[in-house]
């Protein structure tokens, strides 16, 4: 008896109001997604029915996530739509269907070589599933992000058109008997009731094609005398159990030689081990100690999908994220990558402190500020824009892929040791000597009740509106600040004139010191928008 195709179903549903995705996708815990009845269905047809229909023809898609618990789950049933969704719900003629999905082995890929991906194979968009650095677990959250064909994560138009067909979908398209293979490499052909070619999923290495990305954009030779020759450092990589582990222990220890050592936690697991996966100095506190005992020149940390970074020094130095996109600024023509392709700009967060433009200012390289979220650095790449980029949140970047990428800041650092032949800390030093130093805090306050946060904000526009405040002073101990400026920071975006508004209540000082003078400096206070309120302090 032959095998009969699949059968793909429309099912009936029932619309949420709480699907709007934000820069990192859609997040929420692990039991909305496991137990709300079509919860994780809606939401993923809401992402192809967001698709053209001549655009699906065919396409290739790339999946993966940072291996967290639900991961595999969630995989399965985006297979099992992507399928489904050649057939046009509501009785519209057929027109296409997802042609093949690129998944990474086990379903996990971190965030960055999802984007690689993405961008290799000319792919559509692709679904990376991950909560970035929030706990893991049955207990703990789940997310989905949708990335666009330039790998980057999708505009604010994609994700509103996303967040309306949501409120309004009715059925969703499935091919429930279809089941994959994660485990094995190789290509799984399915052939469904359509009758029109097959439909194929392809498990890939996760790790060789952004492997061979990062050997076409660092001196790998020089790399590999760093870290294995005779006068090598040594390093000390925490992976957190998160989806970088297999990167870090091919790369760093098997392709460029460090001790098998060097790299700890790099196995993923559900719940990141118990840990959150969030690279700073309260969560990978065991780094931070070991780093403490002076047995290792280099450390650094990674976040549970592997996009954020920490850098730390012999004897715990601890390299603070606007630093550190400002040091590899500073040397980016140690990078062979930059040598062939130039640097055409430089661009920061809003939140960062203003290092960066101290490196921008003296080398006469554009500098862009934007909004929080890497689309604005996308954008601005996507044109020709911007060459290196980074955020206050330990995220780092440049312009290969459309995401931060954590591995890739620690091959640059370790670029900069190998052509500086300095210690992180020697480095830091002479650059601050070089370019000045910037002070800079970050102030974070978990789960804030949302009404709270919303008071806050509310209360703090009031106060910046008011045209008396600018030039009220705050006397404390010896300093007296004075506030030279207020507004809620917006956007111009320099490619298409488009404004982001309402982006963070931005306050700045100046500041006067007696009875003895300093050298006057600005002070900025900002509070964003979100239910986990942060505040930033930054010297510039």
């Amino acid at each position: 008896m032959e095998d009969r195709p699949l059968q793909v179903l429309h099912l009936e549903t029932a619309p949420y109001p709480d699907q709007r995705p934000s820069t990192g996708g859609l997040r929420k815990s692990v039991r909305v997604f496991q137990y709300k009845r079509n919860y994780l269905q809606n939401f993923i047809q809401s992402i192809f029915s967001s698709i053209d229909l001549r655009e699906r023809q065919g396409c290739t898609m790339v999946v993966g996530g940072d291996g967290r618990y639900f991961n595999t789950t969630a995989i399965q049933v985006i297979v099992q739509m992507a399928a489904a969704n050649g057939l046009v719900l509501s009785s519209v003629p057929y027109l296409s269907q997802v042609g093949r999905l690129l998944i990474g082995q086990n379903g996990i890929m971190s965030t960055p070589a999802v984007s690689s991906v993405i961008r290799k194979f000319k792919a559509i968009g692709g679904f990376v599933l991950t909560a970035s650095h929030n706990p893991g677990g049955p207990d703990g959250e789940f997310g989905i992000k949708f990335n666009i064909a330039n790998g980057g994560p999708a505009p604010t138009a994609v994700t509103d058109k996303i967040f309306q067909i949501s409120r309004s979908l009715e059925e969703y398209a499935i091919c429930p008997e279809l089941t994959v293979d994660l485990t094995t490499l190789g290509k799984q052909s399915f052939d469904l009731e359509n009758k029109f070619k097959p439909f194929t999923v392809e498990i890939v290495d996760p790790v060789e094609s952004y492997a061979n990305m990062l050997r076409n954009i660092f001196d790998f030779a020089a790399l590999k005398e760093l870290l294995s020759g005779q006068n090598h450092i040594r390093i000390r990589l925490d992976a957190m159990n998160g989806a970088i582990g297999p990167y870090v222990k091919k790369i760093l220890c098997e392709e460029l030689g460090s001790p098998a050592n060097s790299a700890i936690n790099c196995i993923p697991q559900e719940d990141f081990g118990g840990r959150l996966p969030d690279p700073n100095l309260t969560n990978a506190a065991d780094l931070l100690e070991t780093m403490k005992s002076g047995q290792f020149d280099f450390g650094a940390a990674f976040d549970g999908d592997g996009d954020r970074n920490m850098i730390l020094g012999k004897n715990g130095f601890f390299i603070n994220p606007s630093d550190s996109v400002a040091v590899i600024a500073a040397n980016i023509f140690c990078i062979p990558y930059f040598q062939h392709m130039g640097v055409r700009g430089f661009a920061r967060t809003m939140s960062s402190s203003a290092a960066l433009d101290n490196v921008a200012k003296a080398t006469k390289i554009q500098l862009y500020e934007t909004p929080t979220g890497w689309k604005f650095f996308g954008k601005l790449m996507d044109a020709g824009r911007l060459s290196l980029c980074g955020e206050e949140n330990f995220g780092t970047g440049a312009d290969h892929i459309r995401e931060k990428d954590g591995l890739w800041a620690v091959l640059a650092w370790l670029s900069v040791l190998a052509f500086r032949k300095q210690s992180v800390e020697e480095v830091m030093i002479d650059h601050w000597k070089t370019y000045g130093r910037n002070y800079y805090t970050r102030y974070d306050y978990e789960d804030v009740e949302i009404d709270v946060a919303v008071d806050l904000m509310l209360d703090l526009e009031v106060i910046i509106t008011d045209k008396t405040f600018v030039g009220q002073k705050i006397t404390v101990g010896e300093k007296t600040y004075a506030v030279e400026k207020a507004d809620n920071f917006e956007y111009s975006d320099p490619v298409d004139g488009s404004i982001t508004r309402n982006q963070a209540a931005l306050v700045l000082f100046s500041v006067s010191v007696e009875p003895r003078q300093e050298p006057r400096y600005i002070s900025t206070w900002t509070a964003t928008r979100k239910t986990k309120t942060s505040y930033y302090t930054t010297h510039r």
